[in-house]
Formats: C-alpha cells, structure tokens, sequence
C-alpha cells in the first residue's frame, strides 16, 4: 500500500497507541469520581492538557477538549453575535458555521494566499471574529497569521480611540499545521486556534481549542459544567492521553519531518515533470506545507484515474475527504480561479510518515502512466 493522503487522516502513532492502552480497561476511572483511583486518573487527564497546550506555547487551562476540530470550530465561533468575516478558502466546518451569522468572505490569490487589501476593507467596525486558517487543507498554503493579527490589533485600537466597544477576535484552524509548522499562539497573535489529533498521528474523534484570556464563550453542549462549563461530559481520558503522545511526538521531529517531505516533494515532481504529462502544482511554493503535492492535469478525470491507482493500491484523493465523498466540486479549487478542466484533473496529495522516496517514485511512475493511458484513450475516442 502506497498511501497519499495524510491531509484527510494519518495512521495511528505506536507512541500514541501505547501511552492510551491503560485508560482503555485497567485506569478507566470516571475523573470526576472522588475516590483516589479516580482522583489519579484526572490529574493524569490535566498532565495532558498541559502536554497538548505546551505545544503550542500556552498552558492547560487555555485549551478545551473537543470531539474534534469541528466541534472547535463551532465553539470558536460563540465569541461572534452577529458579524463574522472568513477566508472564502476555509474548510467546509468553517464555512458552514459562518452560515449562521452574517459573513462575508475574504478573497484569495491564485496560489491561496490571503488577498490582504481584500481583508482589511472587509474588516468593518461592527466585525466580530475573523476565521483564518493557518494552513489551507487542499492547497497547504500558510496563510501570514502575524501580519493578520497586527491588523487586527490596529482595528482595536481605532474602535477603542472611537468608543467602540465591539469585540474583536481572530480565530485559526491550524489542524493541518502542527506537525510541520512550530506553532506558538503568542507569536500568531491569534485568540482563538484549533487543534486536531486525527491529523498528526493521534487518535480520531478528539481535538482542542485554545481560547485566549479575556475570550467569552457559549457552550454548545450543556450538562455536569466540565471544560469550564464550555463542553460538558465525561471527559475522553484515553483519547486525550493519545492526543498529548502524538502532539509531543510531532513537535519533537518538526525538523527532521520538514526535511523528509522536502525530499519526498522534490523527488514526486521530479519524477512527474520527466514523464512530460505537463503537470500544473498548485498552491505557493514559498509559503506552503512540505507535506503538500497537489497537482492538476487538466482535461483529465481525476476520479477516473483514483479507481486505477486504488487497483493497485496507492490511495490519494481529488481534495477534501468530506467534499470528494459528495462529488462536489472544489470550493477552493474555484476560488483560486482554476477552470473547470483543471479542477476536474487535479489532485491533493499528501505525504506522511508512511512513505519512503522509494514509495514516491512508483507513485510517481503509475500516476504517470495512468495519465499517459488516459490521454490516450480520449484522443481515442476523438478520433
């Protein structure tokens, strides 16, 4: 198995999988429970907090455990009353969570890079948060989250030098970026982050929100008042556990990742561009994560060519897994102002921990010759 696709789910990490174990079965006590068993449970419950927080250069308090950066991301979005302004190239839990408020989108370039003179015409007085992805989940384009945020903060003090006491909050999803990017909330400037386990090695079903001091919150779960009263539940102690190991396992190989995917992008385009198929790469180049190839050959069905290649086992997608399981076209792909043939011939492919330049390059080879095969059966049926 040849498996390309890393931005919709990464495998299990062995340190993950063994540090959760125990909370499974032999530690599975109720953390709120008052007997000493119990009481030991929660203060390991709080230890990964902490682990998860440090991360990102912030404390355990800060975060609140989530089902997942969806739930996040609707959480995130309680700091807003009414107005909301969201990168048009966000994820779909994004978007649709903006739905509920009145939003406007912020434009991009060609590459997925914030247009800024687009934002900050945008950022009206009466805006309440502004959602800004760190690393976009199709192109892996980074967006400048410092550069955003000091506009931000002179957006604040005008509205205080004019009375206005709107608030004014900045929130990232940086699901995507914390296995490749040292992420620190006070250099980003940002209020409010979302974190992801199912996306650097840790468990599914578990993610986190970092919520800066002074940030007001509306639960959307209600119940024993656990998280700070913002997300009620017996807390996931296994997967929490799990999310701590992968979240401290990514942070202490960011370099030794970043050079691996270097190596795995250069020899994937390498291999491509020599079997002269004219690949289109997408995205920017300067300012994109590592781990990201996506790639269009336009006039090709990329559908058609993700059955050939899944015969054989290499796994790799159209773009994201929610959107591609719909047929539906890319938002991003058509904000980036991709026509329709190259839309329909691109792909998003992902590298991690799975692969090996010897797995790239026959990657490269079979999507290659799927291509060439394909070219040939249209000119075919033009004939």
């Amino acid at each position: 198995m040849i498996y390309l696709d890393h931005a919709a789910a990464t495998p299990l990490g062995a340190k993950a999988k063994k540090a959760m174990e125990p909370y499974f079965a032999d530690d599975f006590f109720n953390p709120s429970a008052p007997y000493y068993p119990a009481k030991k449970v929660r203060a390991e419950y709080e230890s990964a907090k902490d682990r998860i927080a440090h991360t990102i250069g912030a404390k355990g308090n800060d975060i609140i455990i989530t089902a997942g950066a969806t739930e996040s991301i609707n959480l995130a979005f309680t700091a807003a009353a009414k107005k909301v302004l969201v990168l048009e190239t966000e994820h779909q839990s994004v978007l649709e969570t903006a739905k509920n408020f009145d939003h406007k989108l912020i434009k991009v370039d060609k590459t997925g890079l914030i247009d800024l003179k687009d934002f900050q015409n945008k950022l009206s007085s009466d805006i309440e948060l502004v959602s800004i992805s760190l690393a976009n989940n199709e192109l892996g384009t980074i967006q400048p989250l410092a550069e955003i945020s000091e506009i931000i903060r002179k957006e604040r003090q005008n509205r205080l030098k004019n009375k206005n006491k709107t608030p004014l909050y900045l929130h990232s999803d940086a699901s995507q970026a914390l296995n490749l990017i040292d992420i620190n909330v006070a250099r980003l400037g940002v209020d409010l982050l979302t974190i992801n386990s199912a996306k650097i090695y840790g468990p599914k079903g578990i993610g986190a929100l970092y919520v800066a001091h002074g940030v007001k919150l509306k639960p959307i779960t209600f119940g024993g008042g656990q998280e700070n009263g913002l997300r009620s539940g017996t807390e996931n102690v296994p997967l929490t556990i799990g999310f701590a190991a992968a979240a401290e396992e990514v942070k202490a190989h960011l370099n030794g990742n970043r050079k691996h995917y270097e190596k795995l992008q250069k020899v994937f385009k390498e291999e491509l561009k020599n079997a002269q198929i004219e690949p289109i790469f997408l995205g920017n180049k300067k300012h994109q994560l590592l781990n990201f190839c996506p790639v269009s050959f336009p006039g090709i069905d990329a559908e058609r060519i993700i059955y050939k290649l899944e015969d054989k086992e290499i796994y790799l997608s159209t773009g994201a897994a929610c959107a591609a399981s719909k047929g539906e076209k890319s938002h991003v792909l058509k904000a980036i102002g991709l026509t329709d043939a190259e839309i329909a011939g691109s792909f998003r492919i992902s590298f991690g921990a799975l692969n090996s330049e010897s797995d790239v390059k026959t990657a490269a080879k079979e999507i290659s010759s799927a291509i060439k095969e394909e070219l040939n059966r249209m000119r075919g049926e033009d004939a």
